[in-house]
C-alpha cells in the first residue's frame, strides 16, 4: 500500500468514523431502505468534492473570506436544530416499526436535499475535510494520493453503513428502538449545534 494512500485512508476514516449528522442520516435511511445508494453516493461524492478542495488548497478560505466562517457556523447551528427538533418529535410521537417490505414514501429529490443540506450547512464538514484533511495533506510527497486515500475512505465508510444498516433490522422491528434512535440523532445534533455556538 503506498506510503501517502494509506495515512490519508487512515485520517479519512477516523475523522468521518464519529457519529455525526451525515452518519445518522445515512443510517436511518440504510434502515428503512429508501434510496440507500444515492444517498451513500451523494454523501461520498459530497466529501470528495470537500476533500479534493482541501488538497488542491483551498483550506484558506476561511482567511480571504472572513464572513465564511460565521456565516457557515450560525446557519448550520440553526439547521441541526431544527433537524434534532424533528428527530425528537418523531421520538415523542412514536409509531416508527421498520417494514422492509414497505416501499418508498419519501420522493428521492426530497431525501438527497436533505442529505446535501445535511453535508453541505454543518461547518464541521468543512473542518475535517476542507482544513485538516487539506493541512495534513501539505506534509506527504503526494498529496494526490493522500487525498484519494481519504476519499476512498468516505466511499468505504459511507457504502458500509448504508448497506450494512439492514444487519439491525431485526432490532428496529421494534418501535421503542426507534424511538431510541430519533433521540440519540436528535441530541446528536443538539449537541453539534452547541459546540457550533460556542465555538
Amino acid at each position: 500500500m503506498d506510503l501517502n494512500f494509506l495515512p490519508g485512508f487512515t485520517l479519512g476514516f477516523s475523522l468521518i468514523l464519529a457519529i455525526g449528522a451525515q452518519n445518522a442520516f445515512v443510517l436511518r435511511q440504510g434502515l428503512w431502505r429508501e434510496h440507500v445508494g444515492w444517498v451513500c453516493l451523494t454523501c461520498a461524492v459530497s466529501d470528495a468534492v470537500l476533500i479534493a478542495a482541501g488538497v488542491s488548497g483551498f483550506g484558506a478560505l476561511g482567511a480571504a473570506l472572513p464572513w465564511f466562517g460565521p456565516v457557515m457556523r450560525y446557519g448550520g447551528a440553526a439547521f441541526l436544530i431544527w433537524y434534532g427538533a424533528r428527530s425528537i418529535r418523531s421520538a415523542i410521537r412514536g409509531g416508527a416499526v421498520l417494514q422492509a417490505a414497505e416501499t418508498s414514501r419519501t420522493p428521492l429529490s426530497a431525501t438527497l436535499a436533505m442529505g446535501l443540506a445535511l453535508t453541505w450547512l454543518n461547518p464541521h464538514v468543512y473542518l475535517d475535510t476542507v482544513v485538516l484533511i487539506g493541512s495534513v495533506s501539505a506534509q506527504y510527497g503526494d498529496r494526490l494520493l493522500f487525498g484519494l486515500g481519504a476519499v476512498t475512505a468516505s466511499f468505504v465508510f459511507f457504502f458500509g453503513l448504508g448497506y450494512g444498516a439492514r444487519l439491525l433490522a431485526p432490532v428496529f422491528a421494534d418501535p421503542r428502538a426507534w424511538r431510541v434512535l430519533d433521540t440519540v440523532i436528535g441530541l446528536v445534533m443538539w449537541g453539534i449545534a452547541v459546540k457550533l455556538l460556542v465555538m
